[in-house]
Order: C-alpha cells, then sequence, then structure tokens
C-alpha cells in the first residue's frame, strides 16, 4: 500500500507513471505489491499521474487498471485501489472541529479587529511599520547582506488562454511554473481544456464561444493578458475585445490586414498585442533581428537574407508517402500550400500565384547532407525588409521558405489539382464515409485508372502509383466514421489528422536556418548563419513544435505581466525590448541558435540554392 502525501508541482519529477503502474500490473510477481493507494495530497494528474479525479466521502474508492487504460469501481476486476477524498479533514470528530474552533476564535478576532497589542499576536509580529520589531532586530545585519527589507507585490496575475490544442500544454506548463499566476483555459472543446487543466496548478477550465461577444467580455475582464490560439480568422475578434477592455494580448498567428486594422486602437488603449511569437512565425524573427542588428552596429549592410524553416516527422518516423505527420493544426497546412508568394533571389523579383506554390517547389534545400529537403516560398518574404529594417532596392536576395522532405510537394500538387485541397462551401461534405468523399471528388470508376486520367499521366507513371499508396496511407479505401465539412479541405484536413498523425514513442523535428550576407565596414563579405534543431520528446509525447511555439508565446506572456514591453499597438517581436530577453528565457529552456560565420559567398546557401525551375 501506498500513502502519498508530498507536494508536488510540474516542474518536478512524477513518483509514479501511467507506464510505471502499468510495468508493476503486468509482472505477476510485483502485482501484489501495490494494491491500494491513498493519494492524501489529492493532485489530479500530479505526482501519480494516473490519479485523474478526486473521490467522494460517498464512494471513497475507484481502480485503474493502468494496462488496459481503464478505470472502474468494480472489486472483483484487476486493477490498483485509490483512495483520494480531497476534503477528508471534514471527516474529522465534532468535537476535535469544535475545541480547534474554540481555541482558535479569540485570536482571529484580535488579529480581524487590528488589536495588535493582544499577548499572543504582538509576540507573532515580526515587522510592523516597514522596520522590525524590538525582538528581532538581530536579523537586521542578515537583511543587509541580502539588499534589505523589501515589500513583496502579492498581487496574482490572471492569464487568460484562447484555446487547448495541439501546442497548449508548453505554454501552460511555462506560465504554471510561476506560483504568482491563474490561468483560465476557454475552450470550445470543454472536455479537453479540463483535461489539460488538471495537470497544473491555479489553472482552471471554461467554455470558449468567440460568438457570444458577451461571455467573451467577461472573461477578458477578468484577466491581465490574453493568448489566443483559436484559428487565424478569430484572433481580430479576442483582439477587439481585449483592447476594449485595456488588456493585453499575445497571438503566434501572422498580422492579417484585419489584426493590423486594430493597431492605432491598440495604441490608444494602451493595449501591446504582440502577434507571431511562435516558431515561424516567431523565434524565427528574434534570432533574425539580433543577427542584423549586431551587423549594423558594426557598420555593416545585409545585402542578403535566407530564412528556411519546417516542423517534421522525425526522420525515421517519416514513413509515409509525404513524409509528413502532423504536430499542429492540419488545417492551417493545408491552406498554408494555398497562398501566393513572391520573393527576390540574386537580384530578381519572384511571384507564384495562388495555388501554384507545390508545382514551383525547390527540389533540394541543400541545409545539412543527411536531410533530404525540399522547400515551398512562404508568403510575401519582401513584406519583412521594412519590419526587419532592411534595404530591399540594395539587396540580392529575401526569401523565407518552409522545408518539407522531397515527395511532398509532388503528391500534394496532386491533392490540389484533382479537388481534395478545394476551399468552395460547394464542395462542403456531409456525413459521409472517406471512400465516399473520394469518389465524390475523383468520380467512380478503377482507381488507378480514373487518377492517371484526372491528372493527365501515363497509366503506368511512378506517380500514380504513389499517389495510390498515399490514399491507402491517408485510410482513403475503406469506410471509417462519417465525415461531416464546411469545404473539401477541411475533410481532408479532418482525414489527415487522424491518419497522418505521431503515434506514442514517435517524435518530431524542427529545422531553422538562417543565412545573412553582410557587407562588412572594410568592404569585405561574410555569411553568418544562425539555426536551431529540435526533437520532440518521444517518452512525454511533447513535440518539438509544440515546445517551440507555446514556450516563446508563454515567454512574451511573462514579459507583459511583468510590464517589460513599453511598446504598444499590434507588434512583432522585431524589436529589441522583447526578442533579446525572450532569446536569453529561451537558452534557459534548453533551445539555442548555432551561429557560424564564414568569409567569402561562394559556399553560401544563396550561391548553392536553384532558385528557378
Amino acid at each position: 500500500m501506498l500513502v502519498n502525501g508530498i507536494y508536488w508541482e510540474s516542474k518536478y519529477p512524477r513518483l509514479m507513471t501511467t507506464k510505471d503502474l502499468a510495468y508493476i500490473q503486468r509482472q505477476r510477481e510485483l502485482r501484489t505489491r501495490m494494491l491500494a493507494i491513498a493519494d492524501i495530497s489529492c493532485d489530479i494528474g500530479g505526482s501519480l499521474e494516473f490519479m485523474s479525479h478526486a473521490s467522494t466521502i460517498d464512494s471513497p474508492f475507484f481502480y485503474v487498471d493502468a494496462v488496459n487504460g481503464l478505470e472502474h469501481k468494480d472489486i472483483e476486476k484487476p486493477g490498483v485501489q485509490i483512495n483520494s477524498i480531497d476534503n477528508l479533514p471534514t471527516e474529522l470528530p465534532f468535537e476535535a472541529s469544535k475545541h480547534f474552533g474554540d481555541s482558535l476564535y479569540p485570536y482571529a478576532k484580535a488579529l480581524a479587529s487590528g488589536d495588535l497589542k493582544h499577548p499572543v499576536i504582538s509576540h507573532a509580529i515580526i515587522c510592523q511599520d516597514g522596520a522590525l520589531v524590538k525582538q528581532h532586530k538581530h536579523l537586521e545585519k542578515s537583511l543587509a547582506e541580502s539588499g534589505g527589507l523589501r515589500v513583496a507585490n502579492t498581487q496574482r496575475k490572471r492569464v487568460l488562454l484562447a484555446g487547448s490544442g495541439m501546442v497548449s500544454q508548453p505554454l501552460v506548463d511555462y506560465l504554471a511554473s510561476s506560483k504568482d499566476t491563474d490561468i483560465t483555459i476557454a475552450s470550445n472543446d470543454l472536455s479537453e481544456a479540463k483535461r489539460l487543466a488538471y495537470q497544473f496548478p491555479n489553472t482552471v477550465a471554461a467554455l470558449l464561444d468567440v460568438s457570444d461577444s458577451r461571455a467573451l467580455d467577461q472573461l477578458i475582464k477578468d484577466c491581465d493578458v490574453v493568448v489566443s490560439l483559436v484559428p487565424a480568422h478569430l484572433h481580430p475578434r479576442l483582439a477587439d475585445a481585449a483592447i476594449r477592455r485595456g488588456k493585453h494580448m499575445v497571438t503566434a498567428s501572422y498580422i492579417s490586414p484585419e489584426m493590423q486594422k486594430l493597431d492605432q486602437a491598440a495604441r490608444d488603449a494602451q493595449v501591446s498585442i504582440i502577434s507571431e511569437i511562435g516558431l515561424d512565425p516567431g523565434i524565427d524573427h528574434c534570432s533574425a533581428m539580433k543577427i542584423i542588428d549586431e551587423a549594423k552596429a558594426q557598420g555593416g549592410k545585409i545585402r542578403s537574407f535566407i530564412s528556411w524553416c519546417g516542423g517534421l516527422a522525425a526522420p525515421e518516423h517519416s514513413n509515409n508517402q509525404i513524409g509528413y505527420k502532423f504536430s499542429w493544426s492540419p488545417r492551417g497546412v493545408l491552406t498554408a500550400g494555398l497562398n501566393p508568394a513572391q520573393y527576390k533571389a540574386n537580384g530578381q523579383m519572384h511571384e507564384i500565384a495562388e495555388g501554384k506554390l507545390f508545382e514551383n517547389r525547390f527540389r533540394n534545400v541543400p541545409l545539412y547532407p543527411g536531410f533530404a529537403f525540399e522547400g515551398l516560398a512562404n508568403r510575401d518574404s519582401l513584406q519583412y525588409a521594412e519590419p526587419y529594417g532592411l534595404d530591399l532596392e540594395n539587396m540580392d536576395t529575401m526569401f523565407r521558405g518552409t522545408l518539407r522532405y522531397e515527395g511532398y510537394s509532388e503528391i500534394m500538387d496532386c491533392l490540389l489539382r484533382l479537388g481534395f485541397l478545394s476551399l468552395d462551401p460547394k464542395s462542403h461534405v456531409s456525413a459521409a464515409s472517406a471512400t465516399e468523399f473520394l469518389t465524390r471528388v475523383i468520380g467512380k470508376g478503377d482507381l488507378r485508372q480514373v487518377l492517371a486520367q484526372r491528372l493527365a499521366l501515363p497509366v503506368s507513371d511512378p506517380l500514380v502509383s504513389r499517389l495510390m499508396l498515399a490514399l491507402e496511407e491517408f485510410g482513403m479505401l475503406s469506410s471509417g466514421s462519417p465525415i461531416t465539412a464546411a469545404t473539401s479541405l477541411d475533410a481532408m484536413s479532418k482525414i489527415l489528422q487522424s491518419s497522418l498523425k505521431l503515434n506514442p514513442g514517435e517524435r518530431d523535428i524542427v529545422c531553422l536556418f538562417h543565412e545573412f550576407g553582410i557587407e562588412n565596414l572594410d568592404g569585405s563579405y561574410s555569411v553568418q548563419t544562425s539555426s536551431l534543431v529540435a526533437y520532440g520528446d518521444a517518452e512525454s509525447g511533447e513535440t518539438a513544435m509544440a515546445r517551440t511555439v507555446g514556450v516563446p508565446a508563454a515567454i512574451a506572456t511573462r514579459l507583459l505581466l511583468e510590464d517589460k514591453v513599453a511598446t504598444k499597438g499590434v507588434i512583432r517581436p522585431t524589436i529589441k525590448e522583447i526578442y533579446e530577453p525572450l532569446l536569453q528565457r529561451l537558452e534557459a529552456k534548453g533551445l539555442v541558435f548555432a551561429e557560424h560565420t564564414n568569409n567569402g559567398v561562394h559556399n553560401s546557401l544563396q550561391h548553392r540554392m536553384k532558385w528557378t525551375k
């Protein structure tokens, strides 16, 4: 039997994980060693990971079968018995409670009425009117050595997190590590929000309906900072409500035209809305601005800027036809492939029309010899010249791109051409299986023949075979659960979220790579790189994507809570008061950029890349 009464916070290791319990329950010789647990601390999902809820005085026990992932109340079935009553002290005898209350009452009354001369109260006072009382004067020397007597700010910080999706957990973990912070996780999926909230102290869940302006206003009124991780098109509603209430806000998404329109209103309300503070966009801005500002401080001029970033399955887990598994919103990934793009490379301007990104892919991105990367242009690279303080007219190259493994774009382009990525409302899907959805989009007939005909390819073309394998991997050749979606792209998002997810024991990887061509003050030319490669944790299930999006957003939130951001309006982390402390705090979390400098341009990525088809 285990009696657990230890104090626990999320920064500490667990006393026993669900995996540990399952191991014990699988071993015949150990089963009788763990029959019952009395969890006095009653930390939900805490030091005992499998302790999912508090039991009650009327129903004091439940059983956990970790091998089969079950909870039950049947004494005959396998499982460890758990007693986790969080109000157990109410079961103390009435006489004991009355005696304790009667004994405490005179002192509580004296304290409440301000009777500091009461003999017990007066002897308990250490400091009064900003100075040590007589019997504690001996502490003055120690206080002087430690910086003197300070009055602590006991006001609690309050954060509203809107959204409980794939990148939320590292954000909440970071914020909850500060004992002065209360967090409300608001989501349209209340059960998901509760599962997340139960893991952390001072954290609660609430229902979020962004369309309910009165309920939204009430949630925002009670917080200091809003963190929006809802779909990007909903950010302006949250931002507008935050501005009206005078609350700061953080979001990881790109600044849309609708968000930019709120800039002056935010300034007038003395509100900071830190946007583009995830991975890409986010810490890519921070690392880029650090190098750019350092180069300028030494009299250098940026002649070339190239940035590549991608969140992918780790190579050993990229075992499907597109070499990709989703560690963030599938819809966001798919819609990104529809965007137009423009960039400058070797003095030439390039534009890619909407829907033409995949066919204009970069077939080889030679960052590391061990990775077979291809790439896609990432939106409008030129728009970042101004916020980065760069002179686009006198630059050879200005480019931002997205990394994928070779073969991704070829399949995605087929899906686009066939109509699976349509955003036309007429392509909506109502209670259709994956197979029915497939037939509706491409038509009936022999699958290979239909695909080849629709794509204008020979039936024997290897791409047709690859596409058929991909559709099988997506689960589209078997019925599955009915799908209802507003568009074909939304239906495809649901299919891929289910079929191309990271499985237990699998991990992802994030690669971020900047290259700067710098003309130095003495006329020489140097190439400087700044790169970050981070892997997910296969054991805990925390993805690198969640960590590199959630932690930067959490740090930005802390900076706002600490009044460290003076700039108001809709802003990016391209200003020193944000990027400098953010990079320092990222290093403390193990996210460190590697920086290197080489002389000459000959082996630069700018010269090694093939910039046209």
